[in-house]
């Protein structure tokens, strides 16, 4: 059955779907020898390359949980040699970060090679939570400061979407549905509390836990379920994951 082939790429770990889409753009993919254009569809017959190399469509794609520590680039390279999430990976082929977390920020982040889940986990239509424990200055935020933050304000790229926030001590976790670029420091500091510390714990269903800096593990079946449908993640097991975040991040 033929399929896009920015779908293709991606189901074969080349790159997420919107990546694989810039990958065509720039002339770098050819089906059955001929350079490929956006709108082409493929089917398994066809010999799909990507700058020479064939790109198969049937492969076992893996996804790793890391805590990408503070000063690490959620990129695959650097020109100029700074550590990246991917420095412990270079042995996995198609392996990319999904989204990003700012050199400043530390905490949960996905790798994979499934184009597919990075699209899903990325894409603002499905809303997948996020989770991040803010170390704030400024003081303690009015409750009123809280219900704005909560209703959406306006930042210089638009009113954000409405957020969930609770106390934490002299900080704040905060909920997004929304990544847009270092959001939560921007929301913060507009309200007058720049952010001093960003620990993001938890993506979906799945939560930092007890992993260290630097730290990372595979993720089974049921990592990924969980990470996919918070909703039917048990309930003791919800408030128990809860718990150790309360007890580890205050």
């Amino acid at each position: 059955m033929a399929e896009r082939l920015q779908k293709y790429l991606a189901r074969s770990g080349v790159a997420s779907r919107r990546a694989a889409e810039d990958l065509i753009s720039a002339g770098r993919v050819s089906v059955n020898g001929q350079v490929a254009t956006l709108g082409v569809s493929v089917e398994e017959s066809d010999v799909v390359r990507l700058d020479g190399a064939v790109v198969g469509g049937h492969v076992q794609h893996v996804t790793y949980m890391l805590y990408k520590r503070r000063g690490d680039l959620s990129t695959a390279s650097d020109e100029r040699g700074r550590p990246t999430v991917l420095d412990g990976f270079r042995d996995v082929p198609g392996l990319h970060p999904v989204g990003r977390l700012d050199r400043d920020s530390e905490g949960l982040l996905l790798l994979t090679t499934d184009g597919d889940l990075t699209l899903n986990l990325t894409h603002p239509r499905y809303g997948h939570e996020k989770v991040y424990r803010a170390w704030i200055g400024g003081g303690l935020p009015t409750d009123e400061t809280l219900d704005d933050l909560e209703d959406g304000i306006e930042l210089e790229d638009g009113r954000t979407s409405p957020a969930q926030l609770h106390r934490a001590g002299l900080g704040l976790y905060v909920t997004l549905t929304e990544g847009r670029n270092r959001q939560v420091r921007r929301m913060l500091e507009a309200v007058g509390h720049p952010v001093t510390r960003l620990v993001r714990v938890r993506v979906g269903g799945l939560w930092l836990e007890d992993l260290k800096p630097g730290e990372s593990r595979p993720l089974g079946e049921r990592d990924l379920h969980d990470l996919l449908n918070p909703g039917l993640v048990p309930q003791n097991v919800w408030t128990r994951r809860a718990e150790l975040t309360r007890e580890r991040w205050g």
